[in-house]
């Protein structure tokens, strides 16, 4: 899968397909590793590019979730109920957390695995009620961190192979 995205990517600009692979759900948490190793650019310059593209659909789901959480509540029928409704249980479930509330997020962010990227981070940060204005810098924290110990690991890779 990782060489069919290269492929796809190399009639792109390494600095455009980097952005671009940071940005995706998938693809996010090896964008910085694959902007390294298969599009040959610095370390660092692959950790600014990763970054942005990273905080680009956390700015987007932090900046428009309540907005369609809004919408969807009061124009959507059923569907808006049941909408209304797994919100609801899902803040239920998760309400042991809450003293954890923006330290639990960037911790969660820190961690450079595959499920918790910026989408999930900023997704669970709506969902628990966060304040956006409070979440972005814990979750921008949290991208930075994980790319460094991805760099770390990915600089080391490159340089053993």
């Amino acid at each position: 899968m990782i060489r069919t995205l290269i492929d796809f990517f190399s009639g792109f600009p390494p600095e455009i397909a980097t952005f671009i692979l940071a940005m995706l759900p998938f693809t996010e948490k090896v964008s910085l590793a694959i902007g390294v190793a298969a599009f040959h650019l610095s370390g660092w310059e692959a950790l600014i590019i990763v970054t942005v593209g990273n905080m680009v659909p956390i700015f987007l789901i932090l900046g428009l979730a309540e907005k369609f959480h809004n919408w969807i509540s009061q124009h959507a029928g059923f569907f808006g109920k049941a909408w209304v409704k797994t919100i609801a249980h899902v803040q239920e479930k998760f309400a042991k957390y809450q003293k954890f509330e923006l330290w639990g997020l960037f911790i969660f962010m820190s961690l450079p695995i595959p499920i918790n990227g910026g989408i999930s981070g900023a997704l669970i940060a709506f969902i628990l009620g966060m304040p956006a204005k409070k979440a972005w810098s814990y979750l921008l924290a949290g991208v930075i961190v994980s790319n460094l110990i991805t760099l770390a690991v990915t600089v080391g890779l490159v340089k053993i192979f």
